[in-house]
């Protein structure tokens, strides 16, 4: 598997340690709250970009596309 790969889908799969979602995957998160770290500024760390990554990806409406992506 590509190192690119293996990024999204640990990205798609991270569990978010904190906050109102804490407990959800990231892919799962909703799009107003990425926004909102979007406006305020993501965490520093690999969190930070995984937190970008769906950002992007829920801009882009690719959020569907990825659901297969999720592990139990």
């Amino acid at each position: 598997m590509l190192a690119e790969q293996q990024t999204l889908i640990s990205a798609v799969n991270a569990i978010m340690p904190f906050g109102k979602y804490a407990g959800r995957k990231l892919l799962q998160l909703p799009e107003p709250y990425l926004v909102w770290f979007h406006r305020k500024g993501f965490p520093a760390g690999k969190l930070g970009e995984q937190l970008a990554l769906m950002y992007e990806i829920k801009l882009n409406g690719l959020e569907g596309m990825l659901q297969p992506l999720l592990q139990e």
